[in-house]
């Protein structure tokens, strides 16, 4: 594809995961270890409930369930975008009282396609967006370049779509 090659996948180390393994389609994982969302000193989520999206050489993107989200601190943006694997995802814009208003912040799905139903209505934070994000007692990095909206725990090796001159691997 336009005579971009990727680079040679990483290999994991004990404890690793390469996002050279993930399938493709992606798959959604349920997780039971601990995620949180953190925002001008306030936790947005706390969770051990999440679903982790995994698909070949994307960083996981983590939906967490909106019963752990303090969905009053969302409002509903205009802007929508399209999954060829999920459908049609809403953005949110997240307004923590004392905080500055981070625009498009999250993103969910009303009405994802049959493979994805266990991630309706869940909210996925960029961690670029906002002040922290961990799983476990890891603090996540986000995911290199300003589109996708994966979560960078050390566990997980590439290398990774996302950085300019990625799109065509």
């Amino acid at each position: 594809r336009d005579g971009v090659r990727r680079p040679e996948r990483i290999v994991p180390l004990p404890g690793q995961e390469s996002v050279w393994d993930y399938p493709r389609p992606p798959e959604v994982r349920a997780i039971t270890t601990k995620v949180r969302v953190v925002q001008a000193g306030q936790v947005v989520v706390d969770t051990v409930n999440a679903r982790k999206v995994c698909e070949t050489s994307q960083l996981p993107a983590y939906y967490l369930p909106p019963t752990d989200v303090r969905t009053e601190w969302l409002v509903a943006s205009p802007n929508r975008s399209f999954c060829e694997w999920k459908g049609v995802a809403r953005y949110w814009h997240l307004v923590v009282p004392g905080a500055d208003p981070v625009a498009d912040a999250a993103w969910s799905y009303d009405e994802p396609t049959a493979a994805f139903a266990s991630i309706v209505g869940h909210v996925a934070f960029y961690a670029r967006a906002v002040d922290e994000c961990w799983v476990g007692d890891e603090r996540v990095q986000p995911n290199p370049g300003s589109f996708y909206g994966g979560w960078w725990t050390p566990d997980i090796v590439g290398p990774f779509k996302g950085e300019p001159g990625t799109t065509g691997w």
